[in-house]
């Protein structure tokens, strides 16, 4: 048990001076980063819509000619 829980705490340590030292070191201002994950949520969000608006289309064709209504 101690093994376990000596390294989650290693593990929890080193995220945070890595997460430290991204933060420190990074090229970029918060609003910048925060403006690229919001910008590629969006991105992915509505690519993630086209593709279930695609497949949808696709599934209800196949299940039309399925039911022998094309």
């Amino acid at each position: 048990m101690f093994k376990i829980a000596s390294w989650l705490l290693g593990f929890a340590f080193g995220a945070a001076v890595g997460a430290a030292l991204v933060a420190l070191l990074v090229p970029e201002t918060s609003d910048e980063i925060t403006h690229r994950f919001k910008s590629g949520y969006t991105e992915a969000m509505e690519a993630a819509r086209q593709a279930s608006v695609q497949r949808r289309a696709e599934l209800e064709a196949e299940l039309n000619r399925m039911q022998g209504n094309a």
